[in-house]
């Protein structure tokens, strides 16, 4: 089976990265004594602490701590583990006099019913914790870790909570390691996508429009235009038709799908109105009886499903492929906003494929290899995928997912078949199916090394009865199709997103927001460059001419830092032979050639979606 195994250096890395926390906490307590502790957990580069400190601390604090942190290490501190029951775990968190923890750990006991806690102790310290750690401070790498950033978090993520002090680290087995991902922040930050969405005029985000709500600029909406003519073009070839859908609904619809209540956490508030009304005045407060509730959809799949139901529908129709761009509205809290790889108003490549069971495994995997495609086009590499399932140990299960074994299991069992059939190799996440099914989850990684889902594909067997889909089968009784729920290249914000720092704003020609600037040499062959721009955009490429009275020199440079994919040297010697100089980026051989013979190339290559980096 092809499944993602945690390897044995993983597990080393685990448990440094989460005894040094420990270590963290310590140093903590001893320079700050009436502090208090919250979470403390290991992650992917290497691990925070949560903490209430009476006095506030600056980044400027964080070289005493680490030698503080040196110190508990020097000191060889074994850590020790001990299982207590409930009488006897809480008893001692209470004496720990740590509030957040006796909080946490009644939850442990009261509302998940764990049978017993588990603690660590190394030298003087205590924490409530299950686990793992090293043997000793001595196999932590004194030169190994170092505290990079102060952040203000939540206790337990929730705005409503006390805000507590956050002390970020990075842990590595060796000092060069610890080195390398040093480096890699620092070159990482230079391809941050808002720091390069901004110097290439990609997005704004406005105060007075609101959080999470990004205005696409020139630029950004090229990126945009590009991506649903290639999704269009794909999409076509494979059998999809297109559609539309407001971007508000009846509340009852959602009611149907079971979003509601399950998603409402983070829907927008409903729009109360009342529907008829002849009287002058506001809806809001007009008619009688209860007022109609709207909400912007956070979701399009409701609507595809009511396409779906709108006529009669026979096994020979099957698969039905409905496509669309749709815009999409979701509440995410302000602390989780992140430039538009997290926002609050998304377009989606969305599409609902309706299916026989008989035609589910080999449509999932047509959908699977539609994603493959794209990332090829893409150059993208560094992703894995994860498969999410039901978790049936899981206490809160009848809640969580929809109760119906068989067809868990019947549709848990065809994805991970098709997965195997096409020697896919994922990481298995028990307890991550969606409510209404299985899933595939396309999982990046930032330039910052930050984890996204990135695009998914979805299998739902629940939601189609709650809205009475059906379609006739060959013996002429009715059946309820299997729905697939897909969107191979995400949001337009996250996968833009991703895209500006995968290719670190340098976008290939195809994509590019202008894909030739011409730079005249001087204003005498600015007619020249006029001619140039006309016949590339007669050919719809986009070319611009940067006819400035700044120095040739200057605007060459300009064009470089703007990243432009050609540019077009134009001079005497070009307008006399009807030619261009051509300078690519990225290239250090310039070549000069006929302006009709470069507006072929450039159309070819524009239209088979290259990758040019080498004449």
């Amino acid at each position: 089976m092809p499944v993602i195994q945690e390897t044995v250096q993983e597990q080393r890395i685990y448990r440094i990265r989460h005894s040094f926390a420990h270590v963290l906490a310590q140093a903590v307590q001893r320079l700050y004594p009436a502090t208090k502790l919250g979470f403390g957990p290991p992650i992917d580069d290497g691990f925070y602490y949560d903490f209430i400190i009476p006095n506030p601390i600056s980044e400027s604090d964080l070289p005493a701590i680490e030698a503080e942190m040196r110190r508990i290490i020097a000191e060889t501190q074994v850590f020790k583990r001990e299982d207590l029951d409930p009488e006897s775990a809480l008893a001692r968190v209470e004496r720990m006099q740590e509030p957040h923890k006796l909080e946490y750990a009644r939850e442990l006991l009261e509302k998940r019913g764990l049978p017993r806690l588990s603690f660590y102790t190394n030298g003087p310290f205590l924490d409530m914790c299950e686990g793992p750690h090293v043997e000793s401070t001595a196999d932590l790498p004194p030169d190994g870790f170092k505290l990079h950033s102060v952040a203000g978090a939540y206790w337990r993520g929730d705005e409503r909570n006390v805000m507590m002090t956050r002390i970020y680290a990075y842990a590595y087995p060796t000092r060069a390691e610890l080195d390398a991902r040093i480096q890699a922040v620092v070159m990482a930050k230079e391809r941050d996508h808002r720091k390069l969405a901004k110097e290439l005029r990609i997005f704004v985000v406005s105060d007075a429009v609101g959080k999470g709500l990004p205005l696409w600029l020139p630029n950004g909406t090229v990126l945009r235009t590009e991506l649903e003519k290639l999704a269009h073009e794909m999409e076509f070839s494979a059998g999809y038709v297109r559609v539309a859908t407001p971007h508000i609904t009846r509340r009852g619809l959602y009611v149907t799908s079971g979003h509601i209540p399950l998603y409402e956490n983070v829907m927008y508030p409903p729009m109360r109105m009342f529907e008829d009304s002849d009287a002058g005045g506001s809806q809001a407060e007009q008619g009688e009886g209860d007022p109609e509730q709207y909400y912007l959809k956070p979701m399009n799949c409701p609507h595809h499903h009511m396409i779906y139901a709108s006529e009669k529908r026979s096994y020979r129709d099957l698969p039905l492929r409905l496509a669309e761009y749709g815009t999409v509205y979701r509440f995410e809290r302000a602390g989780q906003l992140q430039g538009i790889a997290r926002v609050r108003g998304m377009s989606m490549n969305d599409a609902h494929i309706y299916v026989t069971e008989s035609q589910l495994k080999d449509e999932f995997k047509s959908v699977m290899e539609l994603h493959q495609r794209y990332y090829k086009l893409f150059e993208f590499e560094d992703y894995y995928l994860r498969l999410g399932l039901r978790d049936d140990d899981d206490p809160k299960g009848r809640s969580k997912y929809v109760d119906d074994a068989a067809s868990w299991d019947y549709t848990q069992r065809v994805v991970q078949e098709a997965l195997e059939e096409m020697g896919l190799y994922y990481a298995l996440g028990v307890g991550e199916a969606a409510f209404y099914g299985p899933k595939v989850d396309f999982q990046f990684r930032t330039v910052l090394d930050k984890e996204f889902t990135v695009s998914t594909n979805q299998v739902d067997f629940a939601v189609p009865p709650r809205f009475s889909l059906r379609y006739t089968d060959r013996d002429g009784s009715e059946k309820v199709p299997v729905v697939i729920h897909r969107a191979p290249l995400g949001t337009h914000e996250r996968f833009i997103s991703f895209l500006i720092e995968h290719y670190g704003g340098a976008f290939p020609t195809w994509l590019a927001p202008i894909q030739t600037l011409i730079v005249p040499v001087s204003d005498k062959f600015n007619g020249y460059a006029k001619t140039v721009q006309a016949a590339l955009r007669s050919r719809f490429i986009r070319a611009e001419v940067d006819d400035s009275p700044e120095t040739f020199p200057k605007r060459i440079r300009k064009a470089a830092v703007a990243k432009v994919p050609i540019a077009l040297v134009v001079g005497g010697t070009e307008a006399n032979g009807a030619t261009v100089t051509v300078r690519r980026y990225g290239i250090e051989e310039q070549r000069t050639m006929r302006l009709d013979a470069f507006v072929v190339m450039v159309e070819a290559e524009i239209g088979r979606r290259e990758h040019v980096r080498a004449w």
